[in-house]
């Protein structure tokens, strides 16, 4: 049996013959196996699902709960750096001992007999449960991993549930017709439990999965919403779980899109949670997601690798029209690069293309084919993400902004390196 995480992590990728195989029906009886369902992992537990925002919601979730005074845990995916990431509690990452003891237990109900292939995110989703639960929290949120109904996360009901968009992504798994994506999402929702819709422009198949449920559905712009104020500050409206309105003013820009934050704190709500303005205000200032449009110096990093989510960066990154925007991207071969592409043609005015290691991974060099065919400019290409930073140390000036997207794996690999800074007052080509 292996002794250290990583001797773990290799061994769970060789369990399965699939690297994603949807359904619960294996996952759950592991998970009965090792006593998850039985009762609650905590007192309240939040699942967050969409193609994108799931991240910025959930870490504005866990702020606002945690400043407030509750024992928080979380489970996200995947991971940008460690895979210890993808548990927090109490607001610190899991340990490799605690994560390597979780493995244990869910090898050990695997192969009792009859015994069950998990695959590496299905095993990675049961240690996590398994640890939560030991940690007496009094509150979890879960980040659906793909998809919703058939998702691993899938098999704990949660008390609030969310869907926060609904894009093309994952098609090969999801398909690309949006009402059908969105009832796979909403399969989170479960009945007489709060269902909140974190945009205004789901399908409709999102709500009336809901209603054919029974779920109680709050939706922004409808039950919840969310107002600009002057002086860059918003304002919060929605409902308690008593069902009575609620107002926080003069909240600050958690410099995550607002929508989501606006979502996050309808779900806290109903959730139970007794929301104070001076400790929302707080968490708000203070809240961090590391690949979320983070700033490191000149460098925006965001793991954004679909149309919908190249749409935000270029709304939020297009307000400087006469500067120069370099982009550092690097995508895998199953995402939408003509999408995400034709919406950061605009504002991006020079393009470095990098390669992406694995048999997903797509080379810099068809990546700045499209980029081209575009009419964008590209520099350079470079095998990996830290070469194609590292091509421009020479070339930034101080005014000059990069934006490094398109994958986890980009950024990522950009997070475990020094990143060029503007050191010169000449550009040198």
């Amino acid at each position: 049996m292996a002794s250290s995480l990583a001797a773990w992590l290799d061994y769970l990728e060789q369990l399965h013959p699939v690297g994603i195989d949807m359904g619960l029906e294996r996952v759950a009886n592991v998970a009965r196996r090792m006593q998850l369902l039985e009762r609650p992992i905590a007192p309240r537990v939040v699942t967050v699902a969409g193609t994108n925002g799931k991240g910025s919601t959930l870490a504005v979730m866990a702020a606002v709960a945690a400043a407030h005074g509750s024992r928080v845990g979380t489970y996200t995916s995947p991971h940008l750096v460690r895979y210890n990431e993808r548990v927090t509690l109490l607001g610190h990452e899991i340990s490799d001992t605690q994560l390597v003891a979780g493995f244990e237990q869910v090898e050990a109900a695997r192969c009792r007999s009859p015994e069950i292939s998990l695959t590496y995110f299905e095993a990675g989703t049961l240690c996590a449960l398994w640890c939560l639960a030991q940690a007496r929290l009094d509150i979890v949120f879960l980040e659906i991993g793909l998809g919703g109904r058939l998702d691993a996360v899938n098999i704990i009901d949660a008390d609030v549930a969310i869907v926060t968009t609904i894009a093309l992504d994952h098609a090969s798994f999801l398909g690309t017709d949006l009402a059908q994506i969105g009832r796979e999402k909403a399969g989170v929702f479960r009945a007489d439990r709060p269902a909140v819709l974190g945009s205004k422009c789901l399908p409709d198949s999102v709500a009336d999965t809901a209603r054919k449920l029974g779920a109680p559905l709050y939706s922004l712009g409808d039950s919840f919403e969310r107002c600009p104020v002057e002086g860059g500050l918003w304002r919060w409206q929605g409902r308690r779980a008593d069902g009575l309105p609620l107002t926080l003013d003069r909240l600050p820009d958690p410099g995550l899109p607002l929508d989501n934050a606006a979502t996050a704190l309808q779900a806290l709500a109903l959730a139970g949670c007794d929301l104070a303005v001076e400790a929302t205000r707080q968490a708000l200032a203070d809240v961090e997601l590391s690949g979320r449009m983070q700033w490191i110096g000149q460098w925006c990093l965001d793991v954004g690798h679909n149309p919908h989510a190249a749409a935000y960066l270029a709304k939020r990154l297009g307000t400087r029209p006469n500067a120069r925007l370099w982009c550092v991207i690097g995508m895998l071969d199953d995402k939408d690069v003509e999408g995400v592409v034709a919406h950061l043609v605009p504002v991006v005015t020079d393009w470095v293309c990098v390669g992406l290691s694995g048999p997903r991974g797509r080379s810099a060099q068809s990546l700045a084919a499209v980029i081209e065919r575009q009419g964008g400019v590209v520099h350079g290409c470079a095998a990996t993400p830290t070469l194609g930073a590292e091509s421009l140390k020479d070339k930034l000036m101080p005014e000059d902004r990069v934006l490094a997207t398109g994958s986890f794996f980009t950024v990522g690999e950009l997070l475990a390196t020094d990143l060029p800074q503007a050191t010169c007052a000449t550009r040198r080509e």
